[in-house]
């Protein structure tokens, strides 16, 4: 009986990111001998065309410098600066945090029990977030030193995690805003949370940290929805 190759069957699986698997089928082996039931697979990835190739195009010199000016740490060339607010007004600012530290259970109830090695945890993490706050020029760099009138820290022993919630929030009358201020304080509390229990639980986990809420300045006020 005479070989016969069949024509191969090409077949393609979208893979996302514009990239997509061919699968090329040859039902007999490619040497042209009959092989029946059997079939040889071979594969390999490529990146798809763009529909439209004029939809991308690179960015113009203009357009870039336009976008720089855009970012008010960033002066025309691209280098960092720090922002003039020699010419605002000050006034009264307000900023809210939250972020979140999961951990076992047994180690919430240690907490709440106030029985760990190292005493109050959540007095500890509270003053830590509170100092935090007060040297926020100090560790951001662009950010700047700012007369703060109040930084709370507050937390909340969550269960469904389980561990702790963390709310900090600052206010000043100055220039310019308190968010920073408001997330470093949350941070430095939430890290100062884990020092104090690392000892019974490494395993635990930081994270949710964002701006809730802030209030006042050139952009007014803003709330996260959620």
């Amino acid at each position: 009986m005479s070989a016969s190759v069949a024509r191969e069957q090409r077949s393609s699986i979208p893979l996302g990111d514009r990239r997509e698997l061919v699968l090329i089928r040859y039902p007999w082996a490619r040497s042209g001998e009959m092989a029946e039931g059997c079939e040889t697979v071979e594969g390999y990835i490529r990146t798809r065309p763009l529909a439209n190739p004029q939809a991308w195009r690179r960015p113009s010199l203009r357009n870039l410098k336009r976008s720089m000016a855009d970012l008010s740490h960033v002066d025309p060339t691209g280098k960092a600066r720090m922002v003039d607010v020699s010419g605002k007004k000050a006034t009264r600012r307000f900023a809210k945090a939250s972020g979140a530290i999961t951990m076992k259970a047994e180690t919430l109830e240690a907490i709440r029990g106030n029985s760990l090695a190292k005493g109050d945890v959540l007095g500890v993490a509270r003053v830590a977030g509170i100092m935090a706050a007060k040297r926020t020029a100090d560790l951001i760099p662009l950010c700047h030193q700012l007369p703060l009138s109040s930084v709370t820290v507050d937390f909340e022993m969550d269960q469904s995690l389980p561990g702790v919630r963390v709310v900090a929030s600052a206010s000043t009358e100055a220039q310019t805003g308190v968010e920073m201020e408001a997330i470093l304080a949350v941070s430095v509390s939430l890290i100062t949370l884990y020092d104090m229990a690392k000892g019974v639980d490494k395993g635990m986990q930081i994270g949710e940290i964002s701006l809730v809420e802030k209030r006042g300045g050139k952009s007014g006020d803003w709330v996260r929805n959620e």
